[in-house]
């Protein structure tokens, strides 16, 4: 689904096999660094087969979606805002994974009175990233991109459950990367999403404007947000903690769990 975002050129938005339904209570999923709408495949087809109506975006710059990629957590956060302006919805849910999970966060406490729902994925606040990752995506992208996945996943192989069984983790994701980063040629897409990250520093503040309930879904082995780092974010939050046996790539790695955390966000 292609959404003309108001001062923006135009997004795509994957809806989980059924058409949009403004009507409907609405599940807006924002991917992390260097990722796009596919991470969210299996959520977003339960949702839509399951009473709600999908966007799955493709941030700016990222994916299908056009234009240049947004300079700050903030930006992303108002465009989320538009963008469900565009599709129609006056509320929604939003579910973050990563750096998704910080601009899902200030797109709450930006319009409190619009969030019904807030589902942060492998998040930690502050979200610093290391000086050598920075400088390596930077540097050499391709190279930051081996180091991440290796951070990223906590096993080899997804469970048979999904994508199907054999699936090769580290290679599936690596090759997304590689494929988002190619499409931005203005822009080392990679550092981008990383700096955004590193520099988002209003966490708290949004915190304290949000008024919906919250979940955090965090993997017990994540190594790239450790779940320590997201207690203080939590406990701002009053949030409900679901722990999964994963890495930061929980959505792939144990989307069954992932799916049951979902569920009772959106209940």
């Amino acid at each position: 689904m292609e959404l003309n975002v108001k001062g923006h050129d135009p997004a795509y938005a994957y809806t989980g096999g059924k058409p949009f339904d403004p009507a409907l209570p609405c599940v807006v999923f924002i991917h992390g660094a260097l990722n796009d709408h596919s991470v969210w495949t299996l959520l977003a087809r339960w949702c839509a087969h399951h009473g709600h109506g999908v966007l799955a975006v493709d941030q700016p710059g990222h994916g299908r979606s056009s234009g240049a990629p947004l300079a700050s957590v903030e930006a992303l956060a108002d465009w989320v805002l538009a963008l469900l302006n565009a599709a129609g919805s006056k509320q929604a849910a939003l579910v973050g994974h990563s750096m998704g999970s910080l601009i899902a966060l200030e797109a709450a406490g930006r319009a409190p009175e619009r969030v019904t729902r807030l589902a942060m994925m492998g998040t930690a606040y502050p979200m610093k990233v290391s000086d050598a990752l920075l400088d390596t995506a930077r540097d050499a992208p391709l190279k930051a991109i081996e180091m991440v996945n290796a951070f990223s996943h906590a096993s080899m192989a997804a469970k048979p459950s999904y994508p199907g069984p054999g699936t090769w983790l580290h290679g599936a994701d690596r090759a997304l990367m590689r494929r988002v980063q190619a499409g931005q040629r203005d822009t080392n897409l990679f550092h981008h999403d990383f700096t955004l990250c590193d520099r988002y520093a209003s966490g708290m503040e949004a915190a304290a404007k949000v008024r919906c309930p919250v979940d955090l879904v965090l993997g017990a082995r994540d190594q790239m947000t450790m779940p320590k780092q997201a207690r203080e974010i939590g406990q701002a939050l009053k949030a409900r903690v679901n722990t999964v046996d994963a890495g930061h790539a929980l959505m792939a790695e144990a989307p069954d769990a992932v799916l049951a955390a979902l569920r009772r966000a959106l209940a």
